[in-house]
């Protein structure tokens, strides 16, 4: 792993001088040719690692193929920034000659920072979605550094996963549209019941089992107040945001969304509820899924804020709290509260019959 840390690459626009009046009034970043970043002014020679040049005839078949991989290594390193190759040898105490591949992306190297005439606000990149994954690991950690719960058998195991590639579909092998949460689970299952697989066991597991499926909400914002529907506008620092959608972009339910506002009444986290207007586009999350691949039941909520998917977006500090409050309920009241729901079930199916 390497994070080179320094800003080395930046990505500028084009001066708005430049734009002629209808250029500016339908502007659109191409992402092939407005997109390429810039880290020098001049770039080193194409590197020449040379290897070993002896003559084929006089080398045995070992130190062939030593020579062929050799070859294909430099070939490899020729079409590469050596400037930038360099940066990543430097930043690992390594030899360029020992980086073979690597996969990087650029990232906003500005720290984070409060804000507001208040400071009640965080300004930083990726809040969606490091803000949840950040509350929701100190949630579990004040849940399992409680003596109480060490020395008493739980009835449930308290898990935090967090998923590469959200954002571009989760369709990978280590996405939540792979095979990650429900062999999770099955291996679980199979480990409570003495290592013994009982698909029985396991599809009980799976009914007990419950997702809070946690990314970021949209605040309304105060200079778009329009793009929210008048009953459903989260704020910022107004707490926990239950996220629901009709056509089942988010997975939450009548049942789910009350679990989530019953573990708010407990712990007095405030929640309030996300509805897209009908005309207006709605995103998704891992929610929907996670549950139709496990048959898990879902609720998908998230903490409030502004500027989704920007370099600088912003949150209220007072959510980070709301956050890791409703997450800690969430591991210590669940199973009371849905053991609760269960139980009224049941009587009303008495009652029924």
């Amino acid at each position: 792993m390497v994070n080179l840390e320094d800003p080395i690459a930046r990505i500028s626009t084009l001066c708005i001088h430049l734009l002629s009046s209808e250029e500016r009034k339908a502007f659109a970043v191409n992402k092939e040719n407005h997109t390429s970043p810039i880290i020098a002014t001049k770039t080193s020679s194409k590197n020449h690692h040379g290897g070993n040049h002896r003559s084929k005839s006089n080398v045995s078949a070992k130190d062939a193929l030593e020579t062929g991989a050799n070859e294909q290594l430099n070939r490899w390193q020729e079409s590469q920034e050596p400037l930038l190759l360099k940066a990543i040898a430097d930043k690992l105490g390594i030899e360029v000659d020992e980086i073979v591949d690597f996969e990087l992306n650029l990232y906003d190297t500005q720290p984070a920072s409060l804000g507001g005439i208040q400071k009640e606000f965080v300004y930083s990149a990726r809040l969606d979605n490091l803000a949840t994954v950040f509350s929701t690991m100190e949630g579990l950690i004040e849940y399992t550094s409680d003596a109480k719960i060490l020395h008493e058998s739980s009835p449930d195991v308290a898990m935090a996963v967090f998923f590469d590639h959200e954002e571009i579909g989760s369709t990978s092998a280590q996405g939540a549209n792979s095979t990650v949460t429900s062999d999770a689970i099955s291996r679980i299952s199979s480990a409570l019941n003495g290592g013994v697989t009982n698909p029985d066991f396991h599809g009980a597991c799976a009914r007990r089992s419950f997702v809070l499926s946690v990314d970021m909400a949209h605040a309304i914002h105060p200079n778009y107040s329009s793009k929210h529907e008048s009953t459903h506008a989260p704020k910022l620092n107004g707490g926990f945001v239950i996220k629901r959608n009709a056509n089942q972009r988010y997975a939450t339910n009548g049942i789910t969304g009350f679990v989530v506002r019953e573990l708010g009444r407990i712990a007095d986290v405030p929640v309030d509820e996300f509805v897209v207007r009908n005309d207006c586009p709605c995103g998704s999350t891992i929610g929907p899924t996670i549950s139709a691949r496990t048959g898990i039941r879902v609720a998908d909520a998230g903490m409030p804020q502004l500027s989704m998917h920007s370099c600088r977006e912003v949150m209220g500090i007072a959510d980070l709290t709301h956050g890791k409050n409703m997450f800690l309920s969430f591991y210590k009241h669940f199973r009371s509260v849905d053991d609760n729901i269960s139980n009224k079930f049941d009587c009303c199916n008495v009652c029924i019959e």
